[in-house]
């Protein structure tokens, strides 16, 4: 005997249906965890891949970064050197400028202009005869009040002043400017 004939027929086929249900819901359990293996996989090789390329990215830019830097500080090196240079050149002028401005107040140097020889000597200039004691030759040369030289030698001074900062923005420009 049997043990498929010991069960009643009504319920053979209701048993027939259960072991039907429990082969395909086991095969498709089995399935579902091989697809689960195998995309999981899959899954974990792309999240390597990204990771692995995030980190040469990150490294790309740190070097990057580094080089660029490194640019910047070499920039900051040659415009300290030059704020320098033009600093000093600055200093030199105010101190030449001080010192010319200290002569003129103390009348150790008088500033003089050239007067046109062609003009007459009845329209208020210097008479166009030396002394006969005077070893001064060649053109003559009117003194100017020692106020006006002061007057002139600080508009001189502002304009030194002015050239040397002009020079420093353009060396500074040119120095920003020039890519190496």
């Amino acid at each position: 005997m049997r043990i498929g004939e010991l069960i009643p027929a009504p319920y053979r086929l209701l048993a027939k249906s259960v072991l039907m249900v429990v082969l395909v819901g086991g095969s498709a359990a089995i399935t579902w965890q091989v697809q689960d293996w195998r995309y999981g996989n899959q899954l974990a090789e792309q999240g390597r891949l990204h990771t692995e390329t995030l980190n040469q990215i990150t490294l790309a830019s740190a070097a990057q970064q580094r080089v660029e830097q490194e640019k910047r500080l070499a920039l900051e090196q040659r415009l300290a050197t030059s704020e320098q240079s033009h600093y000093r050149a600055l200093s030199d002028v105010q101190r030449d400028q001080g010192r010319l401005r200290d002569r003129l107040a103390t009348a150790d140097l008088r500033l003089s202009v050239l007067l046109d020889a062609t003009t007459g000597a009845g329209n208020g200039s210097a008479s166009a005869t030396t002394a006969t004691g005077g070893v001064v030759h060649g053109p003559k040369r009117a003194q100017l009040d020692p106020a006006h030289a002061q007057r002139i030698i600080g508009i001189t001074d502002a304009g030194d002043q002015g050239l040397i900062a002009l020079a420093a923005c353009q060396a500074y420009a040119k120095e920003v400017s020039t890519v190496k």
